[in-house]
């Protein structure tokens, strides 16, 4: 490996440092259960005092967000800082301090196309964790078909007027907004006639209902907009191009999602339980064991390649649905290998350490933000350039 410069090594030095100093005890080591997540936003509840600490520190430094603009409440990191940054988190076990859709999603796509006012209003309240953001975009008739989405916002001079649904809107009856694709040309091809718009769900004829899922949680929702005003600077862009944003943004959630599972989660390190059950004498176990791992490295080391290209230029594009298909699969053969080797005693539902309700929520991971089978045939068509 190359030798880091100077100036990284006074910065990892320097974090490091900083870390040691500033983590709390209890934010450190292995996470296990989603209730250790922290999303932030309005409503939220911090799970011990330890956690708005950790939160309030790293979001001064704004570390939250380590690569976005200082003026926007970021860090102003380069890639090379963040890596050593996340580096030293990991040594020591320190956890993410937030997780947010602002973040990973809404974030990203304002700083490329959002107006001053919009990255000055948003983003400093996403790096503090004062707002959850939820995303708004499959319907009923639009999942994989997204572009043909049908919930409409009509121009009323000084506001629009939202009417329509959205569904699997994860964590919707818990935040304080959505950015939402709507359709605002309902004469134009359908790709050309959407926008994209940030909503208050708090505004008067906004309302959920969560989605049972047969894990027994209800991350996912339904939700409704009956003549909703969305005053008129929430149009992020240009009108009837919320497309480019939506391809845009999708980068980043199949990004996301594939890279970031086990975090996302909560999830289990693989090792640990298999140690823990003693199965690891057992040698089918252990070489499908030893195999996920060895992918997970694998993994691991082609998205910090991806991440590095787009660093220089390049952006990730359709390799984005690389990582998805690849993270989600992997995540979800992570957890076909802990309940084989748990037996019986994985079909605990009730107890605090239960896997399998972690286990059934992994067959959603391929299915959300894109199905395997669709980033499959992105792979094919886009990448490998194979014939239709």
């Amino acid at each position: 490996m190359p030798q880091e410069s100077a100036e990284l090594a006074d910065f990892r030095a320097e974090a490091a440092g900083w870390l040691e100093a500033n983590c709390p005890a209890e934010m450190r080591g292995e996470r296990f259960h989603e209730d250790d997540i922290c999303w932030g936003g309005r409503r939220w509840r911090f799970q011990s005092e330890a956690q708005r600490v950790w939160l309030t520190r790293m979001a001064e430094r704004g570390w939250t967000a380590p690569r976005w603009p200082a003026a926007y409440g970021g860090g102003g990191l380069t890639r090379d800082e963040e890596k050593a940054l996340r580096e030293e988190m990991a040594r020591i076990g320190a956890r993410s301090p937030l997780q947010s859709f602002g973040l990973w999603m809404l974030g990203p796509a304002l700083l490329k196309f959002g107006s001053e006012a919009q990255k000055l209003k948003h983003l400093p309240a996403i790096v503090r964790g004062e707002v959850r953001w939820c995303q708004g975009y499959s319907e009923p008739n639009a999942g994989s078909d997204l572009a043909n989405v049908q919930t409409r916002a009509e121009d009323r001079g000084d506001h629009w007027l939202v009417n329509g649904s959205k569904i699997w809107t994860s964590y919707a009856d818990q935040a304080d907004a959505i950015f939402a694709l709507v359709r605002t040309d309902r004469e134009a091809p359908k790709h050309r006639g959407i926008s994209f718009l940030l909503i208050d769900m708090a505004s008067d004829g906004v309302t959920t209902r969560p989605i049972k899922l047969i894990s027994g949680k209800s991350p996912f929702c339904e939700t409704f907009f009956t003549d909703v005003r969305v005053p008129k600077e929430n149009l992020v862009g240009e009108l009837n191009r919320g497309w480019d944003i939506a391809k845009y943004l999708l980068t980043h959630e199949r990004e996301m999602i594939g890279g970031g599972m086990r975090g996302l989660l909560g999830g289990r390190a693989l090792g640990a339980v298999l140690a823990d059950g003693g199965v690891l004498d057992d040698p089918i176990i252990r070489a499908d064991a030893m195999r996920a791992e060895v992918d997970t490295l694998a993994f691991a080391l082609t998205t910090e390649r991806y991440k590095d290209q787009a660093e220089a230029g390049h952006g990730i594009g359709d390799a984005s649905s690389m990582i998805k298909v690849m993270g989600t699969e992997l995540n979800k053969r992570r957890y076909e290998i802990m309940m084989a080797a748990c037996g019986s005693e994985a079909t605990d539902w009730d107890g605090a350490d239960a896997l399998a309700p972690e286990w059934l929520r992994t067959k959603a991971n391929s299915i959300e933000g894109g199905t395997s089978e669709v980033m499959l045939t992105i792979i094919a068509r886009r990448i490998l350039e194979l014939p239709a």
